[in-house]
């Protein structure tokens, strides 16, 4: 019935999603195994892509060639360009989308490559020959062959819900749980650990006074995630809302804290630190007498709205006599109730760079199974390991991102070397290199790379061109010099910029704070400029700015990889080096740092044993 596949992708969340379309894109022949084909690329939680750092991931997913940002452009509800009020390296796209939508956007996606099989089944079983997977079994007895495979098994894996005092199994709400993959992994020395997430009340939309709360409008004029023309920016918008918990809202939902599986320890998982249940938050911030909750509707036709800023395990009645004391939902309706969701994972620092499991060969992890939590974070994953899975068949070199090209590389390296006993989310403080690693100018990073994998087409490699020229025609007219002019000098006084009768060059004065690009075309006589763009005046604009800060980025990221071309042997033996200290013995045997680059971002391995290390290699 089957026949031998390249790629066997195990679950169709946002990782199995990425890593099934690129294997896919790459002439990989691939299977999508899936409990539930009508839940592909479901919106587990919040109706939303993006947001601070996750934006920078969509973006940089979508200039590889992957699709979480045209499918979230195509699905879009509202978009906000977050941050506008701090540098453009801070800036963050998010949208808003429409839960059902995105979900039918991803699976036509995936049924227009030609490459792609699906499967309706639960894998309870890997199929390994030595240390080498060769395929997968499933709760039907099915025994499927293939060369590689990828799990990205999200909450799935001996998923717990919980409600109040209520407990069942099960990977998302009236979906079951699956159980068999931890118990082999375990069997064959992988090391597990349990992670827990959560999920606000869903309720309706009719009945909440929306005169009670605050609106919040999209963009006026809205950007998008994808570099290529095949989306376009929203000409209408769905706003979202504002309102606020107050304390007769925590008076009453600390009357369930003693039915809370996460205060009586039923729950032994970690949650996610930055986004904490409503209990998590009344508990930890006892001063604050208000918290935020957002309204966001789950689409264009749908009345159903995601309480924001409300995810919570409390017992249903408790939940809904909290919230019809918030402003504006006195009278609402509740669909459903929020729960917690206790789930399997696997520490990441048991994979190598690639995303492969370091002690079976050819199965790679992705998404909530290394315990990152949002679906970016898992989207990007999908598409890296879905990379290196094709890669690896065709006996090509794997494809790594430092953490000075990418916020992935960040995320990864992150994970392999740091590991987490906590979902991890991004951030943009995560990157020491975030000045570079711009949402603006993550084609301008790694289309090429893109390019050179198979994954982008000529049609959007040629408008990826054509942007670069255009950016360089910008940038070359900003080096002509003018002579301030009475309206140009009458500018930079309004804006307490210093006025000048030399000559000076278009690029020096744009330098300045506050000084804009749309502003110097007005008042300096380059109205050629209009002709282009304004995602290429922008990106021209902030490489100006930016230019400063991004060479001494280059010199310390250059200073840093350095130690990347110390290669380590595959199978050094750091028990023989006693000079070492003890922790970062333990450590590096478990690692296995590929190169000295990585083994000094490991944690626990400090600059005196990474100088034992370069001594011991000849450096």
């Amino acid at each position: 019935m089957f026949k031998e596949y390249d790629v066997i992708v195990v679950g169709a969340g946002h990782a199995g999603c990425e890593a099934a379309a690129i294997a896919s894109v790459m002439g990989a022949k691939v299977l999508l195994v899936t409990m539930n084909l009508q839940t592909i690329g479901q919106m587990s939680c919040n109706p939303a892509m993006g947001g601070i750092g996750k934006g920078q991931i969509v973006r940089e997913i979508d200039a590889l060639g992957g699709f979480s940002g045209i499918v979230s452009d195509k699905s879009a509800i509202q978009f906000r360009m977050l941050n506008r009020s701090k540098g453009p390296a801070m800036w963050s796209p998010r949208t808003q989308n429409d839960r059902m939508m995105f979900a039918a956007e991803w699976r036509k996606t995936l049924e227009f490559q030609p490459n792609i099989d699906f499967w309706q089944d639960t894998v309870k079983e890997l199929l390994i020959e030595g240390n080498v997977v060769t395929g997968v079994k499933t709760s039907m007895g099915m025994e499927i062959r293939s060369k590689s495979v990828v799990l990205t098994n999200g909450t799935f894996l001996n998923g717990i819900i919980h409600i109040g005092e209520k407990k069942f199994g099960g990977g998302r709400m009236a979906e079951k749980a699956s159980h068999g993959i931890t118990e082999q992994l375990i069997d064959l020395g992988f090391e597990s650990g349990r992670m827990k997430t959560g999920t606000p009340p869903r309720i309706d939309g009719r009945s909440i006074n929306y005169e009670l709360t605050e609106e919040q409008k999209g963009d006026v004029s809205p950007g998008k995630f994808s570099f290529s023309s095949s989306t376009k920016p929203l000409e209408y918008q769905r706003s979202c809302h504002i309102t606020y918990t107050n304390q007769e809202v925590h008076d009453i939902l600390k009357t369930g804290f003693e039915q809370s599986p996460m205060f009586t320890g039923r729950i032994q998982g970690l949650g996610p630190r930055y986004c904490p249940s409503i209990e998590d938050k009344i508990n930890r911030f006892a001063d604050k007498d208000r918290h935020q909750i957002f309204i966001e509707p789950e689409g264009w036709s749908t009345v159903e709205v995601y309480v924001n800023g409300f995810s919570t395990s409390l017992p249903e009645n408790v939940q809904f006599n909290a919230l019809v004391r918030i402003p504006g939902f006195e009278k609402v309706k509740m669909f459903r109730p929020g729960y917690a969701i206790e789930y399997d994972y696997f520490p990441p620092n048991q994979l190598k760079l690639t995303l492969e499991t370091q002690s079976i060969e050819n199965l790679y992890f992705a998404g909530q199974i290394n315990g990152t939590t949002g679906y970016e974070e898992a989207a990007c994953q999908g598409l890296m390991a879905g990379i290196n899975a094709v890669l690896k068949l065709k006996d090509q070199q794997p494809f790594i991102l430092a953490r000075n090209e990418a916020y992935i590389g960040v995320l990864i390296d992150d994970l392999i070397n740091k590991g987490t006993d906590e979902p991890y989310r991004m951030f943009t403080s995560r990157a020491e290199f975030r000045i570079s690693l711009r949402q603006d100018n993550a084609d301008m990073r790694l289309t090429e790379k893109g390019r050179n994998l198979g994954t982008i087409t000529d049609h959007r490699y040629k408008e990826f061109k054509s942007k670069t020229q255009n950016v360089e025609h910008i940038l070359n007219k900003l080096n002509d010099r003018v002579l301030p002019s009475q309206e140009l000098n009458e500018y930079l006084n309004s804006i307490a910029s210093k006025v000048s009768s030399e000559k000076l060059t278009l690029n020096k004065i744009l330098s300045r704070p506050h000084v804009t690009l749309q502003s110097l075309i007005n008042v300096c006589d380059i109205s050629e400029l209009k002709q282009y763009a304004e995602e290429e005046l922008q990106q021209a604009e902030t490489a100006i700015k930016y230019q400063g800060y991004e060479q001494h980025e280059r010199d310390l990221a250059e200073k840093m990889t350095r130690l990347e071309f110390v290669t380590v042997p595959e199978n050094f033996n750091y028990q023989q080096l006693q000079s070492l200290s003890s922790e970062s013995r333990e450590k590096l045997t478990k690692v296995k740092p590929r190169t000295l680059g990585q083994a000094s971002r490991i944690s626990g391995v400090s600059p005196a044993d990474i100088s034992i290390l370069l001594v011991h290699m000849g450096r």
